[in-house]
């Protein structure tokens, strides 16, 4: 069965937004949301999940270059909670190193890549369900 997925990006000031889904296994950005207090984050991410229905969402993991855990990988797993207590959705973290860098690098700048890098995180989870699903046919 086909399912809808949106991708967050998660910082402090920006929260990155990508939408994609299993059947085309293709991931885009959407937008990127400037929450100011913690009601305005939930509150503009309700009205994302209100547009799109997903089935499932995914939370970049931010890990230290040798895979270990961080500062920022606390607050992502908490934010990953969050979402999944407040609207009863799968939630599922993906490494998401390297995906900045590569963001910047399709922009061609450092200016608002976190949309492309929950569209890149969004990929790499489409792309291992793909091959995922080609093992078991």
């Amino acid at each position: 069965m086909p399912e809808t997925v949106v991708a967050f990006d998660y910082g402090l000031k920006k929260i990155g937004v990508a939408i994609g889904n299993t059947l085309t296994g293709r991931a885009r950005p959407l937008k990127i949301l400037r929450p100011i207090t913690r009601e305005q984050r939930f509150r503009e991410i309700a009205e994302v999940l209100q547009a799109w229905e997903p089935d499932r969402l995914v939370v970049g993991l931010p890990l230290t270059t040798e895979g270990g855990e961080q500062y920022a990988t606390l607050r992502c797993k908490r934010f990953a909670n969050q979402l999944h207590g407040r609207f009863g959705l799968a939630v599922e973290l993906v490494d998401e190193r390297g995906t900045s860098v590569e963001a910047q690098e399709l922009l061609g700048n450092n200016d608002d890549d976190d949309a492309v890098a929950a569209a890149l995180i969004l990929q790499r989870y489409l792309d291992a369900k793909q091959a995922e699903g080609a093992g078991h046919s």
